[in-house]
Formats: C-alpha cells, structure tokens, sequence
C-alpha cells in the first residue's frame, strides 16, 4: 500500500508542479481503517510549487533520497498496476478541481499576477514539458501560471 501511495504521490507532485519532494519534505500520515491502516503521503514544504526549471525535479521518484521508495514500487508493482494507479490519481484531481473550480481560477489568477520563477525556469520548463507531452501548446506559455494551467489541462482533460 505504501508503494502504491508513492506512486500517487508523485502522481500528484507533477500534475501540480510540486519540486523539491525529497524524503524530509513530505510525511507519511497512517489512519487506521477498519481492518488495516490507509496511508497517504503529503507534502510538508512547498517552496518550490511551480519554481523549478526542470521537469524532473516535478518528479519525487528522480531524487535520490527517495530511492528506497522507488526500489519498492518497482519490486511490488507492476507497469501496469503503476499506469492504472496514476489515471485514478488524476481522475481524483479532476473532481477536486471541478468541485473547487472558482477557488481555483481565483488561486491562478493570484499565482498569475506574481513572478514566481526566473524567465530562464519559465523557458526551459515549457520546453522539457513540451517534448514530455508532445504538447507543443506549451512552448507559448510565458509565466510559470500559464505552464500550470497548461499541465492540468493535458494531464486532467486530456490524459495519456
């Protein structure tokens, strides 16, 4: 279960343009259920929402702090259980958005109006996800607001 978490995790992670999600910068939270415990991984530090460059550091799985996590999923989970895993996550997302859609537009509008991250992150983090999605939408993108609304419009409206 707890392989299956990360994998959401950093499902999460890149669809909200979350970085910097090393080991000491999220926590495991249990809750006892009926039977057994849930788990669910959240991030305690974000600094990094939507500031970084490069794509990879989007991805929780790329640091090597996390390794023991990555070893685990790829020794319990198989491709397809970790693609079916990611699609729930974003469905998840989704419905989120849908039910919260005004305080997210007003969030966006916010995030629109600051700078939030160098020109040089802006321009290298639009083509990294360009060439990840094939998405060639995102090398209009001028802020790292646009790039935002950009990935949670093809990851969420349009998935893989």
């Amino acid at each position: 279960r707890i392989a299956k978490e990360f994998v959401k995790f950093n499902e999460r992670c890149f669809v909200r343009l979350l970085g910097d999600m090393r080991s000491y910068n999220y926590v495991v939270d249990i809750t006892p259920d009926f039977e057994d415990e849930q788990y669910r991984i959240r991030a305690i530090d974000f600094d990094q929402q939507s500031y970084e460059g490069r794509k990879n550091l989007y991805l929780p799985q790329f640091y090597r702090e996390n390794v023991d996590m990555v070893k685990l999923c790829s020794e319990l989970l198989t491709s397809q259980s970790i693609h079916q895993y990611q699609r729930e996550e974003r469905t998840l997302i989704a419905k989120r958005l849908k039910a919260a859609k005004y305080r997210i537009k007003d969030l966006m509008d916010n995030i629109a109006l600051d700078e939030i991250s160098p020109k040089e992150k802006v321009i290298q983090l639009r083509e990294e996800l360009a060439l990840h999605h094939k998405k060639n939408a995102f090398l209009k993108c001028k802020t790292m607001a646009n790039i935002l609304k950009m990935n949670l419009k093809v990851m969420l409206i349009n998935p893989k």
